[in-house]
C-alpha cells in the first residue's frame, strides 16, 4: 500500500499560512497527516486551528515547545521580572480566554514523542528530541552526533521540527532524518533567503519497496489577510507580529524590547490580574 503523508510543523498560531498549506496537501493527494508540535502562539490562531486538523482527521499529534511554554504558563512556573516570560505569558493569557475547554485538555495531554510503523519503516516523530521539546541540539550545522541522538533505537527514519528549517539528511548509520520545516513562521540566518516567507511542510511517500521519496513544498499565503486577523482578534503584540510575518524576524528574546512593550501596554499588570482570576484553571 502507498502512504502519502503531509509532515506539518510549527504553525505557531497563523491560521492563514495552514490553510493555504492544507489546500496544497489536498491537491498533491496525501492520504495521511501528521502533526509535529507548535500549533499556538505566537499568531492570533486558537480553536480554528485544531479545527483545520480535526477536518483533516491528523493520526498523529506530538508536543511542541510552546505548547510546553503555554502549559508552564497555566502552572504559573515563570518569572514575573523576565520580559520574555511575560510576554508569553500574555500570550497564554490571549489563548485562555479564546480556546474551548477540550482543545485545552488536548495541550495538555500531548506526549512528546511517537513511534509509527509504516509499512515495514519503524518511524520516530517528536518535535525536537525524545525526551524534551526544546534546545539547540539539532540546528541544521550542527555536529553529527547532535543528530545521532535522535536514534535512541534503531529506527529508520527519524521526523523532527523546532528548527524551522527544512532537511533531510542522515545519522552515522545511514538512517534518514526529516525536517519538514515551518508552517507559520520561516527563518533563514542568511539575509539573501530570509525573503522568502512561504509556508513549509513536506510529504512523505512510503510504497511497499520502502521510502520512495521526500518532497519538501513552500506555499504561498496571504500576509496580510494573516495580519488583518490578528488585528479583528485583538492579538497582543500586534507589531511584532507584523514584522515576524513579514520579515521573519522574531523578538522573543529581545529582552530590552519586550521590556518597553510590556510597560507600555501594562501587561505585568494583565499577567497578575489574569492569574489572581484562576484563569489557568478553565
Amino acid at each position: 500500500m502507498k502512504h502519502r503523508i503531509a509532515l506539518l510543523a510549527d504553525v505557531h498560531g497563523n491560521t492563514t499560512a495552514l490553510e493555504a498549506v492544507v489546500e496544497d496537501a489536498v491537491h498533491e493527494g496525501v492520504t495521511d497527516y501528521w502533526f509535529l508540535g507548535d500549533l499556538i502562539m505566537p499568531g492570533p490562531g486558537t480553536n480554528e486551528l485544531f479545527e483545520i486538523l480535526d477536518r483533516l482527521k491528523v493520526t498523529t499529534y506530538v508536543k511542541g515547545n510552546w505548547e510546553d511554554s503555554f502549559l508552564d504558563v497555566l502552572n504559573k512556573e515563570i518569572d514575573f521580572d523576565n520580559a520574555t516570560d511575560i510576554y508569553v505569558s500574555r500570550l497564554a493569557q490571549y489563548q485562555c480566554e479564546n480556546l474551548n475547554e477540550n482543545n485545552m485538555n488536548r495541550l495538555k495531554n500531548l506526549p512528546l514523542h511517537i513511534t509509527k510503523q509504516v509499512n515495514h519503516l519503524s518511524i520516530s516523530i517528536n518535535h525536537h528530541l525524545q525526551n524534551k521539546s526544546y534546545g539547540g541540539d539539532l540546528w541544521p550545522t550542527n555536529h553529527q552526533e547532535n543528530f545521532d541522538q535522535l536514534f535512541d533505537q534503531d529506527y529508520d527514519i527519524a521526523i523532527y521540527a523546532h528548527t524551522h528549517h527544512q532537511l533531510l539528511r542522515y545519522s552515522s548509520n545511514d538512517q534518514l532524518i526529516i525536517n519538514p520545516g515551518t508552517i507559520g513562521q520561516p527563518f533563514y540566518r542568511w539575509d539573501n533567503l530570509h525573503s522568502n516567507q512561504r509556508a513549509q511542510y513536506a510529504i512523505l511517500e512510503i510504497d511497499d519497496k520502502g521510502m520512495a521519496e521526500v518532497k519538501f513544498k513552500k506555499v504561498s499565503y496571504d500576509i496580510e489577510k494573516e495580519f488583518n486577523r490578528a488585528i479583528q482578534k485583538k492579538l497582543p503584540y500586534l507589531d511584532l507580529y507584523r514584522e515576524l510575518l513579514e520579515t521573519g524576524k522574531a523578538h522573543t528574546h529581545n529582552l530590552d524590547l519586550l521590556q518597553k512593550i510590556n510597560d507600555t501596554y501594562h501587561y505585568k499588570e494583565e499577567i497578575v490580574q489574569f492569574f489572581e482570576k484562576n484563569y489557568w484553571n478553565k
